[in-house]
């Protein structure tokens, strides 16, 4: 972590499409991955801004739909795409090879569909529930940070699943740089009406994500990595949505 600044741009270039500059020598992305939850807050800035405005003039629902569609904007529906292929590749797929095979195919499948509407119904839901303004768009600030905290050590725990790809070429994370994620997340957390009940929800579906990707493809992908923080992120809106129930 000699060059915190280059790790945390580096970050914004692959989690959003948020202006960041450029890396003449970008460090490996294994030793970036500590200001993922960073990179996460810094795109649901915009997100909650939208649903701060959109709040006051429009049904809650609808509010909660174009703050999700601004997030997506900014961050490219990566972790979205991620969540889609792996959902087609897991639910299509009958070998490991055919399972990789179909993830990195662009195209989009019936398993994929379902479970980008699951995703998006269920967070859209749970943010409308928001008692006000401020608390839906400190929420959507507070889970975009710890839903991508866990990412680094799940990189550090599972192999890449190729041998080829950006998971193999980032490198697995030092104890230290997955360290600091999970303690970003859990700061964030704090910030939650439940924290304790948001991280043992964030906790099984990361580590349900885990063994799911392991059991099916041996490791993680790009992929996998963006479907674990959607499994993380809807399990967090859960929690909330309860709480404001």
């Amino acid at each position: 972590m000699a060059d915190p600044l280059a790790h945390l741009r580096l970050a914004l270039m692959v989690l959003t499409r948020l202006p960041a500059g450029r890396l003449a020598a970008p460090p490996p992305l294994g030793a970036a991955a500590w200001a993922f939850p960073v990179a996460g807050a810094i795109a649901a800035l915009i997100p909650a801004g939208v649903f701060a405005l959109a709040f006051a003039a429009l049904p809650p629902l609808l509010a909660a739909l174009l703050a999700l569609a601004a997030g997506m904007a900014i961050t490219g529906a990566l972790h979205e795409d991620g969540l889609a292929d792996l959902a087609d590749g897991f639910g299509g797929g009958r070998t490991r090879e055919r399972k990789l095979e179909i993830m990195r195919d662009s195209r989009i499948g019936s398993y994929g569909v379902l479970a980008l509407i699951l995703s998006v119904g269920l967070r859209a839901g749970a943010l409308a529930a928001a008692p006000d303004a401020g608390a839906g768009a400190l929420a959507l600030v507070a889970v975009g940070t710890a839903s991508r905290a866990p990412l680094a050590a799940v990189m550090a725990a599972l192999p890449p699943a190729r041998a080829e790809g950006l998971a193999a070429a980032a490198g697995a994370p030092s104890v230290p740089v997955w360290a600091l994620s999970v303690a970003l997340g859990l700061g964030a957390l704090l910030a939650l009406p439940a924290p304790g009940l948001s991280l043992a929800a964030l906790a099984l579906a990361v580590l349900a994500m885990a063994w799911l990707t392991r059991r099916q493809i041996g490791g993680h992908t790009g992929d996998s990595l963006g479907a674990t923080q959607q499994a993380g992120e809807v399990a967090l809106w859960l929690v909330l949505a309860g709480g404001w129930a």
